[in-house]
């Protein structure tokens, strides 16, 4: 099974990348997805900029892919990455894991954004509503305590 993997500018329909995920998967039993929207920070944030290193993005979250499907055993999955100033709102990642289980499919969607979060070459930057830009963001302790988690189980 060969992972769908996308980074890209424009925006993606859920519903449309389900239906395309599952088409003619007799054996699929659970869909999990996991849709990340820009927050406005308590109405402070303007945009998030995200950038990302062309070519090696696609390379690793098709390798963290490539793994959440032998762990668990996934009979499909998609990961699509936007980049670009995205506004609170909208769409900036959708995670999209197919098994013949519930369990496998929840793990499946977990490992691949944990991963992403914290191995996945990309950036963010914050643009104020006031105009004024932040600083690049760096990954939480949160997120990297989420990734480690799956070094032990």
């Amino acid at each position: 099974m060969t992972p769908t993997i996308r980074v890209q500018r424009e925006d993606f329909n859920l519903q449309a990348e389900v239906d395309r995920l599952t088409n003619g998967q007799p054996g699929i039993g659970a869909v999990v997805t996991f849709s990340g929207l820009c927050r406005d920070e308590g109405g402070t944030l303007g945009a998030l900029e995200l950038e990302h290193y062309p070519g090696m993005a696609e390379a690793e979250i098709t390798r963290i892919a490539e793994i959440a499907i032998e762990r668990f055993h996934l009979l499909g999955l998609t990961a699509i990455h936007r980049y670009g100033k995205i506004v609170p709102g909208e769409n900036i990642v959708l995670v999209i894991a197919a098994a013949s289980h519930r369990q496998a499919a929840f793990d499946g969607a977990n490992f691949v954004m944990d991963f992403l979060k914290t191995s996945a070459p990309f950036w963010k930057k914050e643009h104020g509503r006031d105009g004024t830009e932040g600083d690049w963001v760096t990954a939480r302790d949160a997120d990297q305590t989420a990734r480690d988690k799956w070094h032990k189980l």
